[in-house]
């Protein structure tokens, strides 16, 4: 089920995501695992669509819906998404009051939190499971892969039975889980691939959202690019592996995303990936029709 169709079923209206940020690190960054952030992060975080972060909680959600407001159509609900670096990673009374401030407007209609699956300890656990006792709360895992070699080389700092024991706490709680996978990592076959979205859906994910591998100016990954070790995907076999992917996908697994915008001032590679016309053009001819309903 594609994320768009399950919101108008879910909450009756057009639900439109509002990207802010709550002033945290990631351990990949501030010295505990590493200083330099997983090989493919940019120095934003992941998060150089998201309203400014020195404005408070409310001052960021007025930026962000008047971002979006061009594409409003009557009624609409948002999700306050916490995407940049990791959303929980931090002391959890302050976090509570971050997200429980995004979530307090009424038009708010679902909490989404990016983080790691080994920053989730028990007190940021209750506390997600408060939070989704008011509205639902959505925890974005980034696993990226399945595969150790892979995650070595990204610098992902887990190993993947963390990732597994994640879902299982955040289950417990009633907590949705989504999971993200890039696709195109070096070295990875479109078995490897299968195999981690496999993964996923044995595991019980209640999303996944698949990201094409970007290239962004002053990452390790562009000094490995530059230096002629990193190849990228072409358009037509992204395309063709996502009409290999799809169909793994059950229809109770919310398909949140099959590809991903890099900022087009940092982006290195794939080129073709900018033209965001042609590629939702082709998924639309090609791939959303393989899409369980």
């Amino acid at each position: 089920m594609l994320l768009n169709d399950y919101l108008q079923a879910t909450f009756g209206c057009k639900v439109y995501k509002l990207s802010l940020s709550a002033r945290v690190t990631c351990p990949n960054r501030d010295g505990k695992l590493g200083t330099g952030g997983c090989i493919f992060c940019s120095a934003g975080g992941s998060g150089e669509f998201a309203a400014c972060a020195d404005r408070s909680i409310p001052e960021q959600i007025a930026e962000a819906k008047a971002r979006v407001a061009a594409k409003v159509r009557g009624q609409a609900k948002y999700i306050a998404y916490f995407q940049s670096y990791t959303n929980t990673y931090g002391d959890a009374e302050y976090l509570e009051r971050v997200f429980r401030e995004a979530m307090e407007p009424e038009e708010i209609a679902v909490l989404s939190v990016g983080t790691r699956p080994d920053c989730l300890p028990q007190e940021i656990l209750d506390m997600l499971e408060r939070l989704n006792r008011i509205k639902p709360v959505w925890v974005e895992l980034g696993l990226q892969t399945i595969h150790e070699r892979s995650a070595e080389y990204i610098r992902r700092g887990y190993e993947l039975p963390v990732y597994d024991a994640a879902v299982r706490e955040l289950h417990k709680r009633g907590i949705s889980v989504i999971t993200h996978l890039i696709l195109g990592l070096p070295g990875e076959t479109h078995e490897d691939m299968k195999a981690s979205l496999k993964h996923v859906v044995n595991v019980g994910s209640d999303g996944v959202k698949l990201q094409l591998l970007h290239v962004l100016k002053g990452t390790d990954l562009a000094d490995e690019y530059a230096a002629g070790k990193v190849p990228v995907m072409e358009f037509e076999e992204y395309i063709d592996l996502l009409c290999e992917l799809v169909p793994l996908i059950p229809k109770e697994l919310v398909i949140h995303r099959l590809t991903g915008d890099g900022d087009k001032k940092l982006l290195i590679a794939p080129l073709w990936s900018a033209d965001k016309k042609r590629v939702l053009n082709e998924v639309n001819r090609r791939v959303l029709p393989l899409v369980k309903r």
